[in-house]
């Protein structure tokens, strides 16, 4: 049976000023994918989740959302965050653009 946030659609933005990605959530509170630059790098740092959004899926919908951006513009991207490493594992299609 498929995981219901596989059938949610999230809005999801580059808050550039903010070095965030965010996703909308109905509560508004975004869920949030933080990153910082090193010498071309991006550096995923940290993940949050509203706690009312903790079991919608909208965590993994960030990050693979942030990982499809990353690969289109030929980012290579150093992991901080464990919510990151662990998608990445369980994903190992990513493994090809995480920075040695």
């Amino acid at each position: 049976m498929p995981h219901k946030y596989m059938q949610q659609h999230y809005d999801i933005v580059n808050n550039k000023r903010e070095f965030r990605f965010e996703a909308t959530m109905p509560q508004g509170i975004p869920a949030t994918l933080t990153y910082r630059w090193l010498k071309g790098d991006m550096l995923l740092m940290q993940t949050t989740v509203p706690p009312a959004a903790k079991d919608s899926g909208v965590g993994d919908a960030l990050i693979k959302h942030v990982l499809e951006h990353a690969r289109t513009h030929g980012l290579r991207i150093r992991v901080y965050c464990p919510m990151v490493a662990a998608y990445i594992q369980q994903h190992t299609q990513w493994a090809d653009i995480v920075a040695g």
